[in-house]
């Protein structure tokens, strides 16, 4: 089944690009969520009217991306967390609070799904976590995390 994709999916390809799929998955997926269109003779000619257009929010998109990127890129946090006697960690940290962190230190908003996290962090030092800033910009931040101080608890 080919369509015609209205956004941006990046296992499959960017706004306007024609792609084949599976019936089931443009059928029960890509058309309810309006994220694409059958690739009729109509459509393909309305995406070549508006190709320039797409070019351009595209364009956009990845330079804000990258302008992001660079911000970010060589960023570190550091998150002080409750250990124990033998410096394990109470708890873990998860995207949420990468997200919570950046947001205090460096004034950036990102969205959960944004932070590549495979499984939360478990141990004290440093961690590289990859955040996906928008299609094929991944940069990387690196995470501290700490032991948290009995004079910050009080």
């Amino acid at each position: 089944m080919e369509v015609i994709l209205k956004e941006t999916i990046d296992t499959l390809g960017r706004e306007g690009d024609i792609v084949t799929v599976k019936p089931g998955y443009g059928r029960n997926y890509l058309l309810p969520q309006q994220k694409a269109v059958f690739a009729t003779p109509a459509n393909i000619e309305a995406v070549e009217k508006n190709k320039a257009e797409i070019e351009t929010r595209l364009k956009a998109d990845l330079s804000a991306a990258e302008a992001l990127a660079k911000k970010l890129s060589g960023t570190t946090i550091t998150i002080a967390m409750l250990t124990s006697d033998d410096q394990r960690l109470f708890g873990s940290v998860t995207e949420t609070d990468i997200i919570k962190k950046l947001a205090e230190d460096t004034s950036v908003e990102l969205q959960k799904k944004q932070i590549l996290l495979i499984d939360p962090i478990k141990t004290l030092g440093e961690t590289i976590v990859s955040c996906k800033l928008g299609y094929e910009t991944i940069v990387d931040i690196t995470v501290l995390v700490v032991p948290l101080k009995e004079t910050e608890e009080a």
